[in-house]
């Protein structure tokens, strides 16, 4: 029987489980893919919102914004919360939150309680880094690059399939059958995770940081708040402008008192790190750029062809169109685990953003017909494939074992920060380029070219970034929970680790008494002798 961390003896490092990993990827990409189609089922409906709750515009975004602040919130906190106390178990507490909150939404048309139900769905978000660190624990290297790329994109994947099949339920039933399939996909996600996906014995050391959970919740709050609201309330109004003040002495504090924190929820030092920092900037980066798609071609293909550039089609047909960008960054999943293995995730990351920026470049040009849609649709979606597939590569690669969950929940984060500045400042150019058209405002083609320049600005500076990672990364040593090595690991010289999908090499095997070594990401498995 495989003992578990607080039963294993000091020097003896648990490596991947094998032999029963054969369902743990599938599993996890498609809680992942769960994930996404939460996120992106209210999408056909947004400008019906209004109606159905029987409320104004301005009240309605709040059904969104509940989701976008509660998944920012809890995607850090789940992340560290896994590394300390298992990442199977947070995993299907995310997703048993998401039911809840899932069945109030199907219950209910008080904007109220629908945006508690909404709040509730957002803390599924954090099952993106969570899995990443169950594959990291579980999954034998050679498995582990192309499984990353899968979950990583499964963000992208679920949004791409979800919008059509909201769009086609929306039409054709009540818009609450929406949530309950959301709920049904939840719990079946439950079900294959308890059946399928062991829960790794890693655990981290040290106690949750409930003082620096609420003040990164807060500063979080007071950040992305003005950022998803400003353009109703004004971006000079004093509530948008102290708000934004409010986050910026929140999170200064919280930096200081994580600083001086034994057990800080996010390790700055760690995040100050080159390759941690420019990998997080880049993220938002990849952000603006997957989002900015996703707020465009669904406009353009649903304009009327009287307009003059609208392509008229249906909800259901703009979704049929935007779904390839989904698709294909499955399918380039693969392809990442055989380029990142040849040259490294920093190549990988940088031809994805080359790609992203060629796709959106060309689609300034190419927006006259819906077959040209799906055309912008497969381009983006390979680029931006690669590109979130490399990230969680390049995180792991350059933190502690132990710290995976915390580092990739901070990583997704980024990302979701990026997708809401890009629906910002995208929403406010389209907004100020709008013309009346009857009794409504419709966006213009130049407010879609300007996005898309938007877009392609952002890959650029993404792709400046990335040029400044370093190719390698030292790997550190990892602390076992409840294993006598504790103490003495931190001072045990660490390996060198090799770049994600480098050849392998072998090392001598340390003394009985030394202290656990990780092996870095691209390495052999290697076991200590048990004293």
């Amino acid at each position: 029987m495989r003992r578990t961390t607080n039963e294993q003896r000091a020097g003896e490092l648990p490596g991947p489980r094998r032999g029963k990993d054969g369902g743990v990827v599938p599993v996890l990409a498609f809680a992942g893919i769960t994930v996404a189609v939460m996120q992106t089922l209210l999408v056909p409906v947004i400008k019906d919102l209004p109606a159905l709750l029987d409320t104004d515009p301005a009240d309605a975004t709040w059904v969104m914004t509940a989701t976008l602040l509660a998944g920012a919130v809890a995607t850090p906190i789940m992340g560290r919360l896994g590394d300390l106390y298992g990442k199977r178990r947070m995993l299907l507490t995310s997703l048993a939150v998401m039911v809840f909150g899932s069945l109030i939404c199907a219950s209910t048309d008080d904007l109220v309680i629908m945006i508690v139900g909404r709040a509730l769905q957002g803390f599924a978000m954090g099952a993106i880094p969570l899995g990443i660190g169950i594959m990291r624990d579980v999954l034998p290297h050679e498995k582990l690059g192309s499984a990353m790329a899968l979950m990583s994109s499964s963000i992208g994947v679920g949004g791409g399939l979800a919008l059509p099949a909201a769009a086609l339920v929306a039409q054709h039933a009540d818009w609450h059958a929406l949530f309950l399939g959301s709920a049904a996909l939840g719990v079946l996600a439950m079900v294959l995770t308890l059946l399928v996906v062991p829960e790794p014995p890693l655990r981290a050391p040290g106690r949750f940081d409930v003082v620096g959970a609420l003040g990164l919740s807060l500063g979080l709050v007071c950040l992305l708040l003005p950022v998803t609201k400003g353009s109703d309330w004004g971006w000079t109004s004093p509530l948008t402008l102290g708000l934004i003040a409010a986050s910026l002495v929140i999170l200064v504090l919280w930096g200081l008192f994580e600083l001086r924190s034994p057990a800080p929820l996010v390790d700055l030092r760690t995040s100050a790190r080159r390759e941690v920092l420019l990998t997080n900037l880049v993220s938002i980066m990849v952000g603006v750029a997957f989002y900015a798609v996703s707020l465009v071609l669904p406009q353009l293909l649903q304009l009327p062809a009287s307009t003059g550039y609208g392509l008229g089609q249906s909800m259901v047909v703009a979704g049929l169109c935007v779904a390839p960008l989904g698709v294909t960054m499955m399918f380039v999943a693969p392809l990442y685990a055989r380029i990142s293995a040849r040259r490294g995730p920093k190549v990988t990351l940088m031809l994805g953003m080359l790609v992203i920026a060629v796709g959106y470049g060309a689609g300034l040009g190419l927006m006259s017909a819906a077959w040209q849609t799906v055309v912008i649709a497969v381009v983006l979606g390979a680029g931006i494939g690669l590109a979130y597939s490399s990230l969680p590569a390049l995180i792991i690669g350059a933190v502690d074992a132990s710290e995976t969950g915390a580092a990739n929940g901070l990583n997704t984060l980024m990302r979701s920060i990026g997708t809401s500045l890009s629906s910002a400042v995208i929403g406010m150019v389209l907004a100020n380029t709008s013309v009346r058209m009857g009794a409504v405002d419709v966006p213009t083609m130049e407010g879609f070219r300007t996005s898309f320049m938007i877009a392609t600005g952002a890959v650029l500076i993404g792709l400046v970034l990335a040029a400044f990672l370093p190719a390698q990364r030292p790997a550190r040593p990892v602390l076992l929970a409840g294993s006598a090595g504790d103490a003495a690991a931190a001072a045990e010289p660490a390996p060198v680790a090799a770049p994600v999908g480098a050849p392998e090499r072998r090392t001598p095997a340390p003394a009985a008494e030394s202290a656990p070594v990780a092996a870095p990401v691209g390495a052999p498995e290697r076991r200590t002798p048990a004293p």
